[in-house]
């Protein structure tokens, strides 16, 4: 490293990282002469929050001239994307109003490393399910604006298995994504997708994406980072969505940039009785039953989406 935050400084010794700074933030060489991201608390802040957990990365609450958070590397090696992980924390808590907001920054921006931090394959999402990943972000952003980011993220229960992508107290959602070009059909994976759910309404919401390798648009890191800004201020709702996005295969590492992803019309269906369909039960023998439904057999079952339904409010 060029431009080394910690040179020059000795075991137990530190330097502010901005004297104009609104909040504590200190370099530090803590023992073992581990470089370290330090900040000052005052006795008052509460500092119950649990703390994030990341691989060669120690984050303790420790008494360094009065309280203090420290987050400190156990790997030199990498040195020099800790300088970065922390620059990026420091700037993204510069920006809170008071010091218990500047931690909860902190924690949640350190948890965002986290997942970064925690690698995986390299093979990334198929274009499909890219396409898909978008779609069920766009309704996850829609119900966190119109009901609340904790009853958008707690009825995500797709990346959890589940047979239906959305789920809620009065409602069930499944969510399909196609090429606004492409002939009218959707493809429905398993009967358990549209089967009926009791004491539930039960909805197909269909979205045209379309997908472009040009310069325009959002590119599935900028669906993600506007998905992620809408719970910013929900730290336990913003931890839920990143093992959410981690589940469907999401890592920031892939290479998504070039490909763009442009959210068009989208349609929402009442499924009830005559919609097409395949429930169960099955034929004894009949098992792993895809179909395809033809949208243009579907026009009588349109509806109007209302957010609030999902939760029993007319």
């Amino acid at each position: 490293m060029t431009n080394d935050p910690w040179k020059g400084l000795s075991e137990g010794n530190m330097r502010r990282i901005n004297a104009q700074g609104k909040h504590n933030f200190f370099w530090a060489i803590i023992e073992n002469k581990a470089p370290a991201l330090l900040m000052g608390i005052a006795p008052s802040t509460e500092t119950m929050s649990e703390l994030p957990t990341l691989k060669n990365i120690n984050v303790q609450f420790r008494t360094v001239n009065g309280k203090a958070l420290v987050i400190s590397l156990l790997d030199n090696a990498h040195r020099e994307i800790f300088e970065t992980l922390c620059s990026d924390i420091v700037a993204a808590a510069e920006g809170a109003p008071d010091q218990a907001a500047a931690l909860d920054r902190v924690l949640r921006r350190t948890r965002r490393w986290h997942f970064l931090l925690k690698g995986g394959s390299s093979k990334g999402l198929s274009k499909e399910e890219q396409r898909g990943l978008v779609a069920e972000l766009a309704l996850l952003r829609e119900i966190s604006t119109h009901v609340s980011p904790e009853t958008a993220i707690e009825g995500w229960t797709g990346p959890d298995g589940a047979a239906k992508d959305f789920e809620f107290p009065a409602a069930c959602i499944e969510v399909k994504a196609r090429r606004g070009a492409a002939k009218p059909y959707v493809s429905i994976s398993s009967v358990d997708q549209l089967s009926d759910v009791t004491g539930r309404q039960l909805f197909l919401r269909v979205y045209d994406v379309e997908s472009a390798v040009i310069p325009e648009g959002d590119n599935l890191h900028g669906h993600v980072k506007n998905t992620l800004a809408l719970f910013e201020d929900y730290p336990d709702c913003l931890n839920v969505l990143e093992e959410c996005l981690e589940a469907v295969g999401y890592e920031r590492g892939h290479d998504y940039e070039k490909r763009r992803w442009i959210l068009g019309a989208e349609r929402t269906f009442t499924v009830v009785n005559g919609f097409p369909r395949i429930t169960p039960p099955l034929n004894s023998g009949v098992h792993n039953v895809t179909y395809a439904i033809d949208l243009a057999e579907c026009a009588q079952f349109v509806t109007e989406f209302e957010p609030q339904i999902l939760v029993g409010e007319a």
